[in-house]
């Protein structure tokens, strides 16, 4: 209950803030800004991610892993629908499927499926094998690598195929792997780079991954960094309690979504963006507490690799509004607006909130 109360409070402000973003932007005549749609939409969204989250604490997590088979098929149909349906998004990705209206975002639905497929995987390599072993490693590698390469080809998704690097060398970590497979692993990585660099990015990823660090990519802030700048400046405005709503005077594209950090602080101050960070903090603990105290590795594997998702979304969502991590198209887990974002998030939620809910196995409650 205390993971949903958070999460529902989460929402809730998302909720709010994403009527006053929304509100000005319209007020400004930005393109394709309908407010009462929009919060609906999110409401809505909202309505559904908590039956998400009922079902899947209901629902035991080993029957989803135990039909990972046919997720990896539908994180191929998801693909291919994308590749044949998608459609580009401002960023230039090609990240939404769209039809009567309603937008999903495969990948979004992608990072949870992997959860729960290399959860599945990395337990079994545990129970039937030495997990340095390196067809073990292998193993688990080119799971993720595939997953990896066909959301960059197909969607060019540069920042959810981020986050899903994320939660596989945090999960890799948890198992126990050996630490000489993370320097042997960023040998290759960095071998990588050059090819990834020179025929996988686009010349517009490159400026943005670099942009940060390198001001004359964009020295006056009126291109490649317009957004991070005009976010950063739109955070300041707030100060200690935000700006009055008479005041609020920013206006760029992206302030609902990806941006919204810095709609709260402009609106709520310092104190505002304290009580998100708060918030995603308990959140982001609570999944690994839960984790760590879990019976079975896979259980832990489950939660470990949800807070891993939740934890680097913040942390690179919050530098692309400070301006010192590449604007590369994450969300605020919880605050941003976003359906397919929501709904996942808690379906995620309700995973680990299985964990909880799950009963020990009796021999393990008879010894301890």
């Amino acid at each position: 209950m205390l993971l949903f109360t958070v999460c529902l409070i989460s929402a809730f402000i998302s909720l709010y803030a994403v009527h006053v973003a929304t509100t000005g932007l319209a007020a400004a005549e930005v393109p394709g800004i309908n407010p009462t749609k929009m919060v609906i939409v999110q409401a809505f969204s909202i309505f559904l991610g908590v039956a998400a989250f009922v079902i899947f604490t209901v629902i035991d997590a080993d029957i989803l892993g135990e039909q990972w088979r046919w997720l990896l098929v539908l994180i191929g149909a998801l693909l291919v629908a994308l590749m044949i349906f998608g459609s580009e998004d401002n960023t230039g990705n090609k990240s939404w499927i769209r039809f009567f209206g309603i937008g999903i975002q495969p990948s979004e639905i992608i990072k949870i499926l992997y959860i729960i497929i290399s959860a599945k995987l990395m337990t079994w390599l545990k129970e039937h094998r030495d997990i340095n072993a390196f067809l073990s490693v292998a193993e688990m590698a080119a799971l993720f690598a595939i997953i990896f390469v066909a959301i960059m080809v197909v969607s060019s998704d540069l920042g959810n195929a981020v986050i899903l690097l994320a939660i596989f060398l945090v999960m890799f970590y948890a198992l126990g792997v050996k630490l000489y497979w993370f320097a042997i692993g960023g040998a290759a990585v960095a071998a990588m780079i050059p090819l990834v660099w020179n025929f996988v990015l686009k010349d517009y990823q490159k400026q943005r991954l670099i942009a940060p660090y390198n001001k004359n990519i964009d020295p006056d802030g009126w291109g490649i960094t317009w957004q991070s700048t005009q976010s950063r400046q739109t955070l300041a405005s707030g100060r200690l309690t935000g700006v009055e709503a008479g005041h609020r005077v920013s206006v760029f594209t992206g302030k609902h979504t990806d941006f919204i950090f810095s709609s709260i602080g402009e609106m709520w101050g310092m104190i505002g963006c304290l009580i998100v960070l708060l918030l995603l903090t308990i959140i982001i603990i609570r999944c690994f507490r839960i984790g760590f105290k879990a019976s079975r590795t896979y259980d832990m594997l489950l939660c470990v690799g949800v807070g891993a998702a939740i934890a680097f979304q913040t942390f690179i969502n919050i530098g692309m509004c400070l301006n010192i991590t590449p604007v590369i198209g994450i969300a605020l887990p919880f605050f941003s607006y976003g359906g397919s974002s929501m709904v996942t998030l808690f379906a995620a939620m309700g995973l680990v909130s299985g964990v909880k809910f799950k009963p020990k196995p009796e021999h393990f409650s008879l010894a301890y």
